[in-house]
């Protein structure tokens, strides 16, 4: 199960575990162990420097500035029905949002959500009497549910992520891992800072797997996560007499 990816230079890099799918014989998950035990934190509003070309801590936009991509139509609509639920006092950009429409279509295809002001629509900016942060989170909490029934899927997710490959044999492989710089593409370059590369993310009380265990478990199922938090329970436990955990490259850079 075990699968460390070796730097000739420094030693282990990251460490992965396979596991296999219940429900695909066909498929095989490959675990980023060394991010999901990690100590990673959201530092939205308290210490998050947002992801423009210079560190901009006091507009408190975070991972907002350029908008969310859908994965899907059914992201989309979801989105666009949890917009009709929001209030005014929930919503800053309430009337320029039902003016106008919270989406925007992409020029290579699909969609995002529109940008007002510099940000996602549904960013409810610093002085707004809800506070600052996704409007559509407020609505999640107003209605007792959790945020990804109100947020598109790459907001509740990131910096989670999860990938496909398609292997020669037909096979497919489904890497589980952190949502890097270089996900975003060639803008992620261009970022000051990102918060899965900087020390101070990485303060957290839990682990990954268990501080983002409902995201997890939409991702990859009940079976799967029960799995892997199995054997990383074990791989963390004190008394455990497997191999140290290869620390988090940023939990090595703070040291």
């Amino acid at each position: 199960m075990l699968s460390p990816r070796p730097d000739t230079a420094t030693g282990p890099e990251r460490e992965w575990a396979t596991f296999p799918d219940q429900d695909d014989p066909k498929r095989r998950w490959l675990v980023d162990v060394t991010w999901l035990t990690s100590p990673w934190q959201c530092l939205f509003g308290c210490g998050c420097q947002g992801v423009l070309t210079g560190p901009t801590p006091e507009l408190a936009q975070g991972c907002c500035s350029y908008g969310a991509h859908f994965t899907d139509e059914e992201d989309r609509d979801r989105v666009l029905a949890a917009a009709e639920e929001l209030r005014p006092d929930e919503w800053q950009y309430l009337a320029p949002g039902r003016r106008r429409g919270v989406t925007a279509r992409l020029a290579q295809g699909g969609w995002r959500t529109r940008l007002v002001d510099g940000a996602c629509v549904f960013l409810n900016r610093p002085g707004f009497a809800a506070g600052a942060g996704c409007a559509l989170h407020v609505l999640a909490l107003r209605q007792g549910a959790h945020p990804m029934a109100t947020k598109p899927d790459v907001c509740w997710q990131l910096p989670l992520r999860k990938e496909d490959k398609e292997e020669s044999d037909g096979t497919v492989t489904t890497t589980l891992s952190e949502f890097s710089r270089s996900a975003w593409g060639p803008g992620g370059d261009e970022f000051a800072w990102w918060c899965t590369e900087a020390p101070e993310a990485f303060t957290g009380a839990e682990p990954v797997y268990r501080s983002l265990e409902v995201e997890l478990r939409a991702m990859v199922g009940d079976a799967l996560f029960e799995a892997i938090a199995a054997y990383l329970d074990r791989r963390m436990a004190p008394s455990t007499a497997n191999a140290v955990l290869v620390p988090h490259p940023s939990v090595r850079k703070a040291t």
